[in-house]
């Protein structure tokens, strides 16, 4: 059998030039830890100041003094919970204080349950709802005035999960369909006032938390043989199509979602059982450690 091609991720640094986002401010939510702390390390290094949103003050404050170490550029902690508008308010007015205004916005913040239908409570359900979409919401308002301000860009992290449905992930299917809807309509709204608004849609990405939920304890190589690119995604592939979305290059893309799975989403994997998954979810407990059932 001949062996399959595996092109591997290149930092955004190789590609763009390192002063590409110089005099640019970004606000991220969810910048603290996960795909979005190496959205945010990338955007620095390409010269980008930012500010980075999270409930732990601490680990948010630790997070901001490793990424300006790390990139010689410069990110401030500012506490808040995405749920609350009032919260990303003060958040906004921080940011400003700080940096003058903000022309960049990534919505990140996320929550997720691994549960089929009726493990999830009516509370779990609206949780990730309130974090992901609302929190998304509340973002955008929060900042709309500064991004209409300096023509600026929004994107909105979303998943690949709602486009074909995936048991045990209602809830942020259901959200992150939302989120999606939600950008075009802050695309069509505020076009003409020079602001754009695009969704990236990451698929499995190595050493973040939803991977590590949806991938069963020793199958990683298998997930890899399912992707079309034959390996499962790394921060960098996120970061990198987020440099282009919010760079000039990308100045007439409105209102997309633009999917980063490596070709994924148009052939599902099975290394998550069908239809054993949703007929009895409960055998798989023990590859799937934080399944509710």
């Amino acid at each position: 059998m001949a062996e399959s091609f595996k092109h591997q991720a290149v930092p955004a640094t190789d590609v763009f030039k390192p002063d590409l986002f110089k005099g640019k401010v970004v606000l991220v939510t969810g910048g603290g830890s996960g795909i979005c702390y190496g959205i945010t390390e990338t955007l620095m290094k390409l010269g980008a100041k930012a500010a980075i949103v999270g409930r732990n003050a601490e680990r948010l404050r630790q997070a901001a003094a490793t990424l300006s170490k790390d990139t010689g550029s410069e990110a401030i902690a500012t506490p808040g919970d995405v749920r609350k508008f009032e919260a990303m308010e003060e958040v906004v007015k921080q940011t400003v204080a700080k940096f003058g205004k903000i022309d960049m916005v990534i919505c990140g913040a996320a929550g997720n349950f691994l549960a089929p239908l009726v493990g999830l409570s009516s509370n779990a359900f609206r949780t990730v709802v309130e974090i992901d979409l609302i929190g998304t919401y509340n973002t955008v308002r929060a900042t709309s005035a500064e991004i209409k301000k300096a023509h600026g860009s929004y994107i909105h992290i979303s998943a690949t999960l709602h486009y074909s449905g995936l048991p045990w992930q209602a809830a942020p299917s259901a959200a992150k369909a939302g989120i999606d809807v939600l950008s075009n309509v802050i695309a069509v709204e505020w076009g003409p006032m020079g602001v754009r608004s695009n969704c990236v849609a990451p698929g499995l990405i190595a050493g973040t938390e939803g991977a590590e939920r949806l991938v069963p304890k020793g199958s990683e190589d298998l997930v890899d043989g399912f992707i079309p690119m034959q390996r499962i995604g790394q921060r960098a592939d996120i970061a990198n199509a987020c440099v282009f979305l919010f760079s000039d290059a990308a100045n007439w893309i409105n209102g997309q979602v633009i999917a980063v799975d490596g070709g994924h989403m148009h052939f599902r994997g099975p290394w998550l059982p069908y239809p054993d998954s949703s007929l009895d979810p409960a055998s798989f407990k023990s590859l799937f450690p934080g399944l509710r059932v």
